[in-house]
């Protein structure tokens, strides 16, 4: 890509280069190519550019190519952008209002089932921090179930959108968060396959929970794309949980980021297998909205069986000393 800096990657987890190609560049604009006509077809002709975004269109440019650790089995970008491009990107977009209020809007109802289990597991309410909190969907699922969540994250006009709504949200990321308190639990639902030093994330993470308390990551599973990509009559249940073209720097497994977090101190205590959160709205055709509530319905019920099969996963942790 064009004016776009990247470097070489080794895996984040065991730190090897040793890694089976997944996808080359033409094997990926393939999957753009393909992901296009999908959505076009299910989606209005008078559809607006912005609500094409997290659909066709995503803040991460479609990888070079992408490779899957022999040993762990971490699938990622080689070569990979810098950090400073990262930070570029999340930190300028800013979808206008009407969007923002639409995502807001879709994702709450959603994260209604994170935020009881997250009560579940910890046992309790209480206080919270969630990273990359975005239009505030978790904040207020969480706070209906007694869990007092406040909000990082680096774009400024987005948090201004999300406070409008009575949250508390910091502006900056875990690496410039300074708070003089440690909360009951984390929660890192959109962004972990994102960050440039995931190591570091849940390091930071770890300090600012409570003994006993619980860190939380949901993050869509490499193994699930890797080996679904090979079968293309199943493109479509990778398109509807937003995995074509691997719009991810990260793509952890169950097992791989399970040992990031033993290495971190932190005991695995619960592994649940998931989708992604509904991406239909108004501009959907309405068969297109029944089959996309059909297919995560199907795949919804074998993730609970299999998380290691599931498109997507959250894994909770308990940090013991």
């Amino acid at each position: 890509m064009i004016g776009i800096a990247y470097e070489p990657a080794h895996c984040e987890v065991c730190g090897h280069t040793d890694a089976a190609v997944v996808a080359e560049r033409d094997d990926l604009r393939a999957e753009v190519e393909w992901l296009w006509e999908y959505h076009q077809r299910r989606l209005r002709p008078d559809t607006p550019p912005e609500h094409l975004m997290d659909r066709v269109a995503f803040s991460e440019h479609p990888p070079l190519r992408l490779v899957r650790c022999r040993e762990c089995g971490l699938v990622y970008r080689n070569p990979v952008e810098r950090e400073s491009e990262l930070k570029e990107i999340y930190a300028g977009e800013a979808p206008a209002p009407s969007v923002l209020q639409t995502l807001h809007e879709t994702q709450r109802p959603a994260m209604q089932t994170q935020a009881q289990l997250l009560h579940d597991v910890l046992g309790r309410g209480g206080s919270g921090l969630e990273v990359a909190s975005y239009v505030g969907g978790f904040l207020a699922a969480a706070r209906d179930v007694g869990i007092q969540m406040e909000g990082l994250d680096i774009n400024r006009d987005v948090n201004a959108f999300t406070r409008s709504m009575g949250f508390v949200v910091h502006d900056g990321d875990l690496a410039s968060f300074k708070p003089n308190r440690r909360f009951d639990c984390v929660a890192i639902w959109n962004v972990f396959d994102q960050l440039a030093d995931p190591r570091g994330a849940v390091n930071l993470s770890r300090e600012l929970v409570v003994q006993g308390g619980i860190l939380v990551i949901r993050v869509p599973n490499g193994g699930y794309y890797a080996t679904m990509r090979q079968r293309s009559s199943r493109w479509g249940e990778l398109a509807q949980n937003n995995l074509l073209t691997f719009p991810y720097r990260w793509g952890f497994t169950p097992r791989s980021l399970g040992r990031l977090l033993n290495e971190a101190g932190l005991v695995v205590v619960r592994t649940r297998g998931d989708v992604l959160v509904p991406i239909a709205d108004e501009w959907t055709r309405p068969w297109a909205a029944a089959e996309e509530r059909d297919i995560k319905s199907r795949l919804r019920a074998d993730a609970r069986l299999a998380p290691s099969k599931a498109p997507w996963f959250e894994i909770y942790a308990q940090r013991r000393s």
